[in-house]
């Protein structure tokens, strides 16, 4: 497994579990509005690496692990950390701009890099499948989409401490930075380009006219 890759899951895990056992740790380093637009604007970077429990945090890691290789093996380690870092950070804009004057909102989680590699993954290699829980067979794009449709979910039942809102912002990061890395992706999947700008784009409607 690429060193890069290997480094990003184990300061997830490390951080996440200090934040398990450390309530003040996790309330620090979490994405809080109040505290961003009063100037902690490491909260927009630190919270990516903190999650809600266990089961959070391996579902994004086992999302990390099964796309970023693709990424690592197309675009190399430098637009991997650029997605990755670069979705976390879209992520974090588009929470705190949603959110702005909720100044009580809070959230975590690695969901927002994770959706970026993500799309980044299906761009550049659309026709690959995945094997769901080790069995089903799914292409990946039908994943991508279940995976924003799971953030819609959550945004919908507001019932945790999860960045919902991230995902987005992460897809769009992802989106973009693989395009602008790979402009030659527009011309060799033209239809997969435009398959994943539609959820986007729909999202960012339902955001807009409240039917999130």
């Amino acid at each position: 497994m690429n060193i890069i890759l290997i480094a990003i899951i184990v300061a997830n895990v490390i951080i996440s579990y200090k934040g398990f056992n450390d309530q003040y740790f996790f309330r620090k380093y979490e994405f809080h509005v109040g505290s961003i637009r009063a100037g902690e604007q490491t909260r927009m970077l630190s919270s990516g690496f903190l999650h809600v429990d266990m089961g959070h945090l391996l579902f994004n890691m086992l999302t990390l692990y099964f796309f970023a290789p693709v990424v690592l093996s197309y675009l190399g380690n430098f637009s991997f950390i650029l997605v990755y870092f670069g979705s976390l950070i879209f992520g974090s804009l588009l929470t705190l701009s949603f959110h702005k004057d909720q100044y009580g909102y809070r959230a975590v989680g690695a969901s927002g890099a994770v959706t970026g590699v993500l799309y980044s993954a299906i761009l550049l290699q659309p026709d690959m499948m995945l094997g769901i829980f080790f069995i089903i067979p799914m292409p990946a794009y039908i994943f991508g989409i279940v995976y924003l449709l799971y953030s819609i979910y959550g945004m919908k039942s507001k019932n945790d401490n999860i960045g919902h809102t991230a995902h987005f912002g992460g897809a769009v990061g992802g989106y973009l930075i693989t395009l602008v890395r790979n402009p030659q992706l527009i011309q060799d999947h033209t239809l997969m380009t435009v398959l994943l700008a539609i959820p986007i784009v729909i999202l960012f409607g339902m955001a807009k006219t409240g039917k999130l």
